[in-house]
């Protein structure tokens, strides 16, 4: 019997459609591969689901002589700024003044 492909899983999905991501060194990044060569040295894998943005919420004060900063939790009526962080990377992406 004939042993199977080393990427044979990920050929079959990438046939049915998967986004494949591949790279050749544990430290190089994955990129997209839109036409994987599917080398038996290089590392292959299912393009992962983005996670989605973390948004937070806080209140800050100032009454001309002291300033405040303090988390509100996930959405309370009390915030008046949302900070979007981004979830791969945990920086921060926007941050928006509520009114």
């Amino acid at each position: 019997m004939k042993t199977p492909h080393k990427h044979a899983e990920l050929i079959k999905a990438w046939a049915d459609g998967a986004e494949i991501q591949s790279r050749v060194n544990e430290a190089d990044e994955w990129d997209d591969d839109r036409f994987p060569g599917w080398h038996k040295n290089a590392m292959y894998r299912i393009k992962p689901e983005p996670k989605p943005n973390l948004e937070v919420y806080a209140r800050v004060t100032n009454d001309g002589v002291n300033s405040s900063f303090g988390w509100t939790g996930f959405g309370e009526k009390s915030a008046n700024i949302a900070l979007t962080f981004d979830a791969e990377t945990g920086f921060l992406k926007a941050a928006e003044v509520l009114k």
